[in-house]
């Protein structure tokens, strides 16, 4: 019992932690253990942000990619996906929805489309922030140059989301096509943080090929990048992808590590996903109890939602935008948490 209160402590006081730690933390089947572990994580968040949950609005524009990630189902090699791209119109019609419902960040996700040129992206970034000048803009839109993140961030986009999968190089490799590489999605990230971003990276848990050891460096590239957001979901496989046949990630696996990063980076911006919503129905939930505090509900229009499917299973594909919006904030008051309308910033 020293050994494993000497984890909780580095974790809690040190804000680190050492394989040896991670390795007990996410095998231990001692539910005390597990209990305390979410339960200094919910403490923690809820000493920088209260019971506060953060709403971001989420606008899958395009599911057009010309990458061919190995796990993803909108990759180019997908022949069985019914791709479509969000108008200009489309896209604010979806930020005029949210705003009336509350929400004052809106999140542009799509794939790594050639069509969105960056002429047409900084147009709509300016649109959405001349027509809603309070609200938060985060794009989530793929590897860029430099360049391309400065302009997006002049045009006036606040957040940028880039998953970085993983920060092991063999691990990156057996997941992204040869064309692809970890050095780069790393370049992408820094300069995303040096340009002046709210910065998000991220990783998918039980993604294949993924052991203890690359989890662990996982951590230490988030400790090393100081992200002011971290994105972790399980990973659910894609039919249509060749990792189709792979086991899904763990809840639990998932939960324990949403509480390991909250420890470790107190002030973090760290969304409970829908994908823990698609493996357990209280997922979202389980999320905000082990230390998470934004939720993503879905903006995108109802007729499109089936089509952005990276994974299979995915919830809230028929609701409303109203549904959907006042479903999450019945589920986190059923939980003691509030739905809060604004930006909901990174506090230092």
């Amino acid at each position: 019992m020293q050994q494993e209160r000497k984890f909780m402590e580095g974790l809690c006081r040190e804000r680190n932690i050492d394989l040896e730690g991670l390795r007990f933390l996410l095998s231990t089947e001692d539910e005390k253990i597990i209990a305390e572990l979410a339960k200094r994580a919910r403490e923690t968040a809820q000493s920088i942000y209260g019971k506060k949950v953060y709403i971001r609005g989420l606008i899958e524009f395009t599911n057009h990619c010309k990458n061919d990630c190995l796990y993803c189902g909108i990759r180019r090699s997908n022949c069985n996906a019914d791709r479509y791209r969000l108008t200009k119109e489309q896209i604010l019609s979806c930020c005029e929805t949210g705003y009336g419902l509350g929400f004052r960040t809106f999140v542009l996700q799509g794939g790594e489309d050639p069509y969105f040129t960056d002429e047409r992206i900084c147009a709509l970034v300016s649109a959405m922030k001349s027509s809603y000048p309070d609200c938060a803009v985060t794009l989530s839109i793929g590897e860029k140059s430099r360049e391309s993140y400065q302009a997006y961030f002049d045009a006036g986009a606040d957040r940028f989301l880039l998953r970085h999968e993983t920060a092991n190089k063999e691990h990156y490799r057996k997941l992204h096509p040869p064309e692809m590489s970890l050095e780069n999605r790393k370049r992408c990230l820094r300069d995303l943080k040096e340009i002046g971003y709210q910065t998000g990276c991220g990783f998918m848990v039980g993604s294949p090929y993924q052991t203890i050891e690359t989890i662990y460096e996982d951590l230490m590239f988030i400790r090393e990048l100081k992200p002011e957001m971290v994105g972790i979901g399980p990973f659910i496989p894609q039919q249509d992808t060749p990792f189709g046949n792979q086991k899904a990630g763990t809840l639990q696996m998932t939960l324990r590590l949403l509480s390991i990063i909250r420890l470790m980076h107190p002030h973090v911006l760290l969304p409970s996903t829908t994908a823990l919503g698609t493996i357990h129905p209280q997922g979202r939930e389980m999320g905000i109890l082990a230390g998470a505090n934004v939720v993503m509900p879905n903006l995108s229009p109802v007729d499109v939602r089936e089509k952005y499917r990276l994974y299979d299973n995915k919830i809230c594909t028929g609701d409303e935008a109203a549904e959907c919006r006042y479903c999450m904030q019945k589920r986190m008051e059923n939980i003691g948490y509030e739905v809060v309308t604004e930006r909901g910033d990174y506090i230092q």
